[in-house]
């Protein structure tokens, strides 16, 4: 067998046979989810279970400040509040005692979802957080930093 047969069988070059590196891929460009982008009710409804559960199940509404996709990552931004407009009643969340103690900026949240074979999953949230949670996402869950921005 010749060289260069056996090097492309063993995805090796051949001694003296050049090689081009693979192009890099350009990195998918964030977009903004808007009012009527036909992703816009996927993304929140794969996130509105999750913050359902952990508002002790009160059904929720999204206030979308900010909803951006990159690539299989989606970044949300805003807030929360029941679906007739009326505030959550956080007294009757695990957001209690932080509500009481000053340390809770509900309704706001940030949420992070990923897309996969299921469709879109929820990676995390935070709900009422006092400073940026979503700071160290890109580097806790491989989320592109210009998502966040």
């Amino acid at each position: 067998m010749s060289p260069l047969i056996l090097s492309l069988l063993l995805a090796t070059p051949a001694p003296g046979v050049a090689v081009e590196p693979a192009p890099v891929m350009a990195q998918a460009r964030t977009r903004d989810i808007g009012v009527g982008d036909p992703l816009r009710r996927p993304l929140l409804n794969a996130l509105r279970p999750a913050v359902q559960r952990d508002l002790g199940g009160q059904p929720v509404q999204f206030m979308v400040d900010r909803l951006r996709v990159q690539g299989d990552w989606a970044f949300f931004a805003g807030a929360v509040q029941q679906p007739n407009g009326r505030p959550i009643d956080f007294s009757r969340t695990r957001y209690a005692s932080a509500l009481e103690n000053g340390v809770f900026d509900g309704p706001g949240m940030f949420g992070l979802l990923r897309r996969s074979g299921q469709g879109w999953q929820v990676v995390t949230f935070v709900v009422g957080p006092t400073d940026v949670a979503y700071l160290d996402w890109p580097a806790a869950h491989g989320a592109p930093a210009d998502l966040f921005e």
